[in-house]
C-alpha cells in the first residue's frame, strides 16, 4: 500500500490534527471546559511513573489498528488481560490510543483500564492539540500524555506542555527530527527545572507520520542530537529484541513498543 495516499494531500498528520479539533469542538459542546476542570481537580495524584532500576524500560501499548499495518485486534480484544500481561512482562507504563477514526480507540478504553489498574501508569496516545484533551485525559484515568512537537506551533507546544505538568501528568514530547529537537528541547528545558527524571521524556519516532513510512537508521542519526537530562524514547519500528538492544545501545532508555506486542 502507498502510504502516503492514506490521507489527503499525503500528510496523514495534518489530517489526524483537522480530526482532532473537530472532535474537541463536540466534546467542549457536550462538557463544559469549566466542568471537565472541576472533575480534574477533585481527582487524587496521578499515579507516577517510575523507571526500573535495569537501565532500560519498555512502555507498551495498547492499540486495536494501525494505519500503517491494518487492524492489529478486534472486539474480542480482552484489554484488560493484555495490560495486565504487559505488566508482567515488566512494562513501566502502558500507552492507550484513544484516536477513534484511524486506531479504533476510545476515550473508554482508557478510563476501564484506569479503574481495573488503578496503580497503573496510563498514557494517553492521541493527537492532542487543545487542553481540553488533557483534562479528558486526566478524568480518564491517565498519567501523563504525548505531545507531537511537529503537530504544534512552538507557542501551542509551551502552553500545552505547561498544563499537562500543572495537572500533574508526565509527558512524552515526540519529534522526527533535528528541526523538531531545535524547537522542543528549549521547550522542554523550560520546564523541566526541579522535576522529577520520569515527569519529561523526549521521544524520536522514527515512523514519519507525514507519510508513514518507516526509517529505523533515524535513531542512530538523531541520538547524538539529544540532550541530556531527558529520559530518551524510541517510538515506533522498535519490533524485535534485537532491535531494542539496539536502540539501547545508541543511548535510549526506554522504547515504546506497539504493533509487534499486539501481534
Amino acid at each position: 500500500m502507498n502510504a502516503a495516499a492514506t490521507a489527503p494531500g499525503g500528510d496523514f498528520l495534518a489530517e489526524m490534527a483537522r480530526r482532532s479539533r473537530a472532535r474537541v469542538a463536540l466534546a467542549r459542546a457536550r462538557v463544559p471546559e469549566s466542568a471537565l476542570r472541576g472533575q480534574a481537580d477533585a481527582l487524587p495524584a496521578a499515579v507516577p511513573l517510575r523507571f526500573s532500576d535495569q537501565g532500560f524500560d519498555l512502555i507498551a501499548e495498547l492499540k486495536r489498528r494501525s494505519p500503517a499495518a491494518g487492524a492489529l485486534a478486534g472486539s474480542a480484544l480482552d484489554q484488560k488481560a493484555q495490560a495486565c500481561a504487559y505488566r508482567d512482562g515488566g512494562a513501566v507504563a502502558l500507552s492507550v490510543l484513544t484516536e477513534p477514526e484511524r486506531f479504533d480507540g476510545e476515550l473508554a478504553h482508557l478510563a476501564e483500564l484506569s479503574a481495573a489498574s488503578p496503580d497503573a501508569a496510563l498514557m494517553r496516545k492521541d493527537f492532542i492539540v487543545d487542553r481540553y484533551q488533557l483534562l479528558e485525559a486526566r478524568v480518564a484515568g491517565a498519567s501523563g500524555v504525548l505531545l507531537i512537537a511537529t503537530m504544534l506551533e512552538p507557542a501551542q507546544l509551551d502552553d500545552l506542555l505547561a498544563d499537562a505538568l500543572a495537572l500533574g501528568l508526565f509527558v512524552l514530547v515526540e519529534a522526527f527530527d533535528a528541526p523538531d529537537l531545535e524547537v522542543c528541547v528549549p521547550i522542554m528545558q523550560k520546564h523541566g527545572a526541579g522535576l522529577a527524571r520520569e515527569r519529561l521524556l523526549l521521544g524520536i519516532n522514527c515512523r514519519d507520520l507525514k507519510t508513514l513510512q518507516v526509517d529505523f537508521a533515524r535513531f542512530s542519526t538523531l541520538a547524538p542530537e539529544l540532550p541530556a537530562g531527558f529520559p530518551r524514547v524510541a517510538e515506533s519500528g522498535v519490533g524485535s529484541p534485537e532491535q531494542a538492544a539496539e536502540v539501547a545501545g545508541l543511548g535510549y532508555d526506554v522504547a515504546l513498543v506497539g504493533t509487534a506486542l499486539m501481534r
